[in-house]
């Protein structure tokens, strides 16, 4: 099922990509916690209603269970990337981040399911160097080393953890654990958004079209990264599924005319080359 594996897993990327894209934009007209709260809530009402639209029968209370942790570990790297962003560390936070969160599901796939072919380690570590270098961003205030590591090894955790927790579900499991992240999620960003006190509501009306579409992309690179993992290995279709920078660059380049720096055009090449070393 490899190929399954493969299509699921690219069309995942490409759905977080646009979920991200939109998120962005939703970010220049309110605050990132507002986007991340009410996208989550979105999100939880799309897989709510794919969960009933597709007779997806009850799952068992553990496969609940690994929805809630992966939703709160999702939480967990979403507030520690937003901070980062807060704190103007995403140049160093960004690359990192994002190797973090691809090793963890890598090296328990390969110890799970055995060691791949030679030509797929060498696509993980190409999509990885990709990864780094679309997020790299040189625009970032320089900070201190220290802190923006402790922050990229918590969000790098926290992503990486999400891919974990959430493929322990059993293979009918599909919508209902992630039902079950998302209210979680959003159980969680709610409290920390009134304990810190600080505002939710939407800054403008316009914001509610991109954090919505956020949240239905978002969640949707959710299920099809389900899909993905269920088809074939953790490992491949968690690195399939991290390639999402490459639309939400692209994205850019084509909608807002954004310039692609030099760095990260050398990383959505390595990424194309990627993929044909991952289906080998």
């Amino acid at each position: 099922m490899i190929e399954a594996t493969i299509v699921w897993g690219l069309l995942s990327a490409c759905s977080w990509g646009i979920g991200d894209f939109c998120g962005g934009l939703a970010t220049r007209r309110t605050s990132v916690w507002t986007v991340v709260l009410y996208s989550q809530g979105v999100g939880m009402v799309l897989l709510l209603l794919l969960a009933i639209g597709f007779g997806e029968a009850l799952p068992r209370t553990t496969d609940l269970a690994w929805g809630m942790a992966a939703g709160l570990a999702g939480v967990v790297g979403l507030t520690a990337l937003y901070q980062a962003m807060a704190w103007g560390q995403m140049a160093l936070v960004a690359p990192l981040t994002a190797v973090i969160a691809l090793s963890i599901p890598v090296i328990l796939g390969i110890l799970w399911e055995g060691m791949p072919s030679a030509l797929t380690l060498g696509g993980f570590l190409l999509a990885a160097v990709s990864v780094m270098l679309i997020a790299y961003s040189p625009q970032a205030k320089p900070v201190a080393a220290r802190k923006g590591l402790l922050i990229a090894l918590i969000a790098g955790l926290g992503f990486g953890g999400f891919f974990v927790l959430i493929a322990q579900t059993q293979d009918m499991a599909i919508f209902w654990p992630l039902v079950a992240a998302r209210f979680t999620a959003t159980v969680a960003l709610t409290g920390l958004i009134a304990w810190q006190q600080r505002a939710w509501r939407p800054a403008t009306r316009q914001a509610m079209l991109p954090i919505t579409l956020a949240g239905l992309f978002d969640a949707g690179g959710n299920a099809l990264f389900v899909l993905a993992e269920q088809a074939g290995r953790l490992d491949i279709a968690s690195t399939l599924s991290s390639l999402y920078p490459v639309s939400t660059v692209l994205l850019a380049l084509l909608l807002l005319r954004e310039r692609i720096s030099l760095v990260q055009g050398i990383g959505v090449l390595l990424a194309l080359a990627a993929i044909p070393l991952l289906v080998a």
